[in-house]
């Protein structure tokens, strides 16, 4: 064993020739150095069979250099600096020791390129600029079943692992808030913490390596760290009373270094919870029946016209709206006969003139919202409402605030109103004007013409006024047309 000891810990190139020629004795001081800062770069056997698969260094694909496992990242620096080499997806390897030894004898057996994608770059400049690198990925199928492989592997040690740690009896913890000690079956102390200190790290059998998980919360604990925010405090009780005031008795759900110690990360290959989590949640939506009978809405308040008082129903605001501002809506409803369309019309009249400090009584502004209040109350403005002409604008169709609830709670029946009260709700249809010679031989409009052109007054077509057309821009659009 001392041979190759000495061969792996000499450097490269000639050194090792005259290592090899000369024996252990040859080495120099240099090299026995390299030994003992690198005690686990194990080499590989003289039968040139890889390292076994529970050495603690991982070795490069194509050459002799190891690197500590936890020092992934160096060794794919490595392989894609010296050897052109880049790995896809390493996040998604669930073994990546066993996964290098396994390429590492594979790329001895056959060239690189029958099994890496080639990427050229430079491809454009000269021959002697281009180069060449190899993209080892899934999309390769040898490399594909290989990662599910290592995946089931993982998944498989780790359920072994969980069934271990649930049925032993033998598990001895303390609790981490009020110290005291638990013997028997982790499930006992888990239970306890949750129960008594409101801390709950999930349910005992979705966890696994528990001890190594309890001893990491521990330490945090010790170092004053909380264990949600990862905040530090300068001591315990300032730590104590964080945690118990924000309610951060919990662990945080994105620091990922807690992810292996719950089995839920280890179904699926490259899969988090919350990606499996989540995808449950659309399962359940997508293949289950809407149901919405235990649905209970909370009913919208409306607020009244002209303070911030608010009301769960139109009659418990009306009342309030007579007795406090002598606005009686029901009542102006009745006696101008107006439909539902002109409620809202009404509503958002107001609203917008209580919006800009209007008194719509006087047409007085005033500078505050409470001003104007106080003033329409003292001269009974509220109720003077204007001429319909002012109000009854389509303008006013469009609410003056977004999640105006009494817009919504409006009485839209027209059954308890005299016919003779029901009017201004007739609808007009405009009449197709893509053919001008057609509509002058058959409209209606007609009528309201005298021989010669002249437009007919109202008492000459008997009529009321004929619905505005004969006067200002309708007469002129109408002698437009015909």
């Amino acid at each position: 064993m001392a041979a190759p000891l000495t061969q792996g810990a000499a450097t490269r190139g000639e050194e090792d020739d005259d290592c090899n020629r000369s024996g252990a004795g040859a080495v120099s001081n240099e090299d026995r150095k390299d030994c003992i800062l690198e005690p686990l770069c194990l080499p590989e056997s003289p039968g040139g069979s890889p390292a076994s698969a529970g050495s603690p260094s991982v070795p490069c694909i194509f050459c002799e250099e190891h690197f500590p496992a936890a020092e992934q990242d160096q060794l794919l620096k490595h392989m894609i600096i010296e050897h052109k080499m880049v790995i896809a997806d390493v996040k998604l390897i669930a073994d990546f020791q066993r996964y290098i030894l396994y390429w590492r004898k594979r790329f001895g057996e056959q060239p690189v390129t029958d099994f890496c994608s080639v990427i050229r770059i430079n491809s454009t400049a000269p021959l002697e600029e281009q180069d060449n690198y190899f993209l080892l990925c899934d999309v390769l199928p040898e490399d594909r079943v290989l990662r599910e492989e290592l995946q089931r592997q993982k998944l498989r040690g780790i359920l072994e692992q969980q069934q271990r740690e649930r049925s032993d009896d033998s598990f001895r913890g303390v609790c981490m808030f009020c110290s005291e000690e638990f013997l028997g079956n982790r499930s006992v102390l888990l239970n306890h913490m949750s129960r008594e200190h409101a801390f709950n790290i999930g349910l005992p059998d979705n966890i696994v390596h528990c001890s190594e998980f309890l001893r990491t919360l521990q330490e945090k604990l010790d170092n004053l760290q909380c264990l949600y925010c990862e905040k530090t405090f300068r001591d315990k009780t300032a730590l104590r009373d964080h945690m118990r005031k924000r309610r951060h008795r919990r662990v945080n759900p994105k620091n990922r270094a807690y992810d292996r110690f719950y089995v839920i990360n280890y179904l699926e290959l490259g899969k988090s919870w919350e990606e499996v989590q989540s995808e449950d949640d659309r399962e359940l939506i997508d293949h289950q029946e809407e149901d919405w009978s235990d649905w209970e809405e909370q009913p919208a308040s409306a607020v009244c016209l002209f303070c911030e008082k608010q009301a769960e129903t139109i009659e418990k605001l009306c009342i309030h709206m007579k007795g406090a501002h002598e606005f009686d809506l029901l009542e102006i409803k009745a006696e101008l006969g107006l439909n539902f369309y002109q409620q809202v019309k009404l509503v958002n009249f107001i609203r917008r003139q209580i919006h800009q400090g209007l008194c719509y009584g006087c047409h007085a502004r005033f500078p505050s919202r409470a001003d104007l209040q106080a003033h329409m109350e003292a001269a009974r403005h509220a109720s003077l409402l204007p001429h319909a002409a002012m109000w009854d604008q389509p303008e006013y169709y469009f609410p003056t605030y977004e999640n105006d609830s009494l817009l919504c709670k409006l009485p839209d029946s027209d059954s308890d109103l005299p016919a003779q009260e029901q009017k201004g709700g007739v609808p007009v249809i405009s009449e197709d004007t893509s053919r001008l010679w057609a509509l002058r031989q058959s409209s209606v409009l007609n009528q309201l013409l005298l021989p010669g052109g002249r437009r007919a007054l109202p008492q000459e077509t008997g009529g009321k006024g004929g619905a505005g057309v004969t006067t200002g821009k309708g007469g002129a659009v109408l002698g437009e047309i015909l």
